[in-house]
């Protein structure tokens, strides 16, 4: 099974702020959200691998989940990395023009300045994903990462065109499930919360 987890709570998100690739730690919050998943995945995954993005707030989900097992590491990688905001990092939500919105909805190829597209995105996420299928033993693997590169996953998964992620919502600390067997990937769970 693939695990999808979101990473837990920072003050930027308490802030209601797009974060991007603001490399802030978790809050008191998150760190309680990321124990709570921690805890419960290891108790159904405890041989799992363990991936992240290199953003800490990831990074320190994942630590959390590897816990106590002297023997495991976390393996970053670059591919789980959040959307690149660009001049929209750190910016709050309702500060974003309506029309910023509509381009992001509605065109693959939009990037805000110094930013991201979420063609850009998907190319990435999408190829990660390929990479796991071709590899694919049938172990556990969790990867820690963050909204948008999820939602991606998970269209991946559903060959579903990527702009269904503006459809769906992924909370802070939620886990998202995908097998992978002889027919292909197939969507498990979304947006579990424990």
């Amino acid at each position: 099974m693939i695990y999808l987890v979101r990473h837990g709570r920072t003050a930027l998100n308490a802030a209601g702020c797009l974060q991007g690739r603001v490399d802030e730690p978790l809050d008191e919050v998150g760190i309680r959200q990321a124990t709570g998943v921690a805890r419960r995945l290891m108790d159904e995954a405890p041989e799992a691998q363990v991936w992240s993005s290199p953003l800490r707030r990831a990074r320190e989900t994942a630590a959390l989940l590897v816990g106590e097992r002297s023997d495991d590491t976390v393996q970053i990688d670059e591919r789980w990395i959040e959307l690149d905001y660009g001049v929209l990092d750190g910016v709050p939500v309702g500060d974003v023009p309506a029309t910023t919105w509509e381009s992001w909805r509605t065109d693959p190829t939009f990037r805000p300045q110094g930013g991201e597209s979420f063609g850009e995105l998907n190319a990435r996420v999408h190829a990660a994903c390929e990479a796991i299928r071709a590899t694919w033993d049938g172990g556990d693997l969790v990867i820690v990462s963050h909204v948008s590169p999820i939602k991606s996953a998970v269209a991946w998964a559903l060959g579903a065109d990527p702009s269904v992620a503006h459809r769906s919502r992924l909370d802070q600390a939620a886990v998202c499930r995908i097998d992978i067997g002889r027919q292909g990937p197939v969507l498990v769970g979304f947006n579990e919360r424990w």
